[in-house]
């Protein structure tokens, strides 16, 4: 559909002007006017004006910028938040699916997003976009729960392909996946039986393989706590004292597993820790349920800890790892997504701001 809409024929009707009259005094043929007036042909801007000076009529009035596209997508959220018409959206392409994801309102400025629901329809939305749809070549749509991840838009700016990233666990990164409904997912599930990460879970979801495992960076995951950790929380077992309060991760993800193993290990039920069933979706903002005072402590990265100037207490190194599918390597944005792992850009951002170990960024481990 064009950005430019075309009202001339209601204007030449109102000024009942025949077509082939306004062609003769415009300098084209009636066919060039049929064109025109069926949105076929946008003349140039010589034709506009002689139209407009022909009909009395500015060339904004007889060819407006179109108010937007409204087009069907299918909904991609991990938030069980109800969604109301004229929240803004970001759009992405995903093979033949138009996804959206509404995008988060926290900020100091309204979030940057293509359009706004029209209406929701289950697992379907109807959106008005108010920008051209986006090249599925050159973008990708990321799922996962490392904040570090926004640092691919920050790099993928200048070469002119585009990231879109949607905060979720690492089961919810796999499923949508498997899916079909993201081009790469985020991971970092530690197997209880091998204690290797991401691969045995990605090994039972694509039995058929298919897909890579690149690594992303290493990082350590452990309690965050109040600046001066003023409850004096250092182990998973002082969750479980009067006083003490925690917000949690969904489940599914690897914060969550990391918790509920240490409380096992500690022989603390969840029960008895007194938030266990608040959750927050993300590591960042379970870090600011603490910065903000309305939890004691919760399980998140040392990268989201340093976010807000809060207290950490390591638990596990893990390794969270890029999953995409072998096809989404041959487009162009998944081809430039490996090639800036492999970049010093990205591995001096990982280390310096987010405190990662980047000692096996960029390696295909699967």
């Amino acid at each position: 559909m064009p950005e430019i809409q075309s009202r001339l024929r209601a204007i030449r009707e109102r000024r009942k002007l025949p077509a082939a009259e306004l062609a003769k005094a415009a300098g084209v043929s009636r066919q060039t006017i049929y064109a025109i007036e069926d949105g076929t042909f946008i003349p140039n801007t010589a034709i506009a004006l002689r139209l407009g000076r022909v009909l009395g009529a500015s060339v904004e009035e007889i060819f407006p910028l179109a108010e937007g596209i409204d087009m069907g997508a299918e909904l991609l959220t991990s938030s069980d938040s109800k969604l109301v018409p004229g929240q803004p959206v970001q759009l992405c392409p995903v093979g033949e699916r138009m996804i959206a994801l509404p995008v988060s309102p926290v900020s100091s400025y309204l979030p940057a997003a293509d359009g706004i629901i029209e209406a929701v329809d289950g697992a379907g939305v109807r959106v008005k976009s108010l920008t051209p749809l986006p090249d599925g070549e050159k973008i990708l749509l990321i799922a996962g729960c490392d904040p570090a991840l926004s640092f691919f838009e920050q790099l993928f700016r200048p070469q002119g392909f585009r990231v879109v990233t949607v905060p979720c666990s690492s089961r919810m990164a796999l499923d949508w996946l498997k899916q079909r409904r993201v081009h790469v997912a985020g991971s970092h599930l530690r197997d209880a039986v091998s204690g290797e990460y991401n691969l045995p879970d990605v090994r039972r979801l694509f039995p058929k393989g298919g897909v890579i495992v690149v690594t992303f960076a290493a990082w350590e995951q452990g309690l965050v706590t109040g600046r001066g950790n003023p409850k004096a929380i250092r182990f998973v077992g002082d969750l479980g004292r009067k006083g003490v309060s925690i917000i949690n991760r969904q489940k599914g993800s690897g914060s969550r597993s990391l918790l509920d193993s240490g409380l096992k290990s500690a022989g603390i039920q969840s029960k008895a820790v007194t938030g266990y069933d608040r959750i927050a979706e993300g590591h960042l903002p379970a870090a600011y349920g603490v910065a903000s005072g309305s939890a004691d402590c919760c399980v998140a990265t040392r990268s989201a800890a340093r976010c807000f100037g809060l207290e950490f207490s390591p638990l596990a190194a893990e390794r969270f790892d890029l999953v995409m599918m072998k096809t989404t390597c041959e487009t162009p944005a998944g081809a430039a997504l490996l090639d800036v792992l492999n970049r010093s850009g990205l591995r001096q951002k990982l280390r310096t701001i987010a405190g990662y170990d980047t000692g096996r960024t960029g390696a295909i481990v699967m």
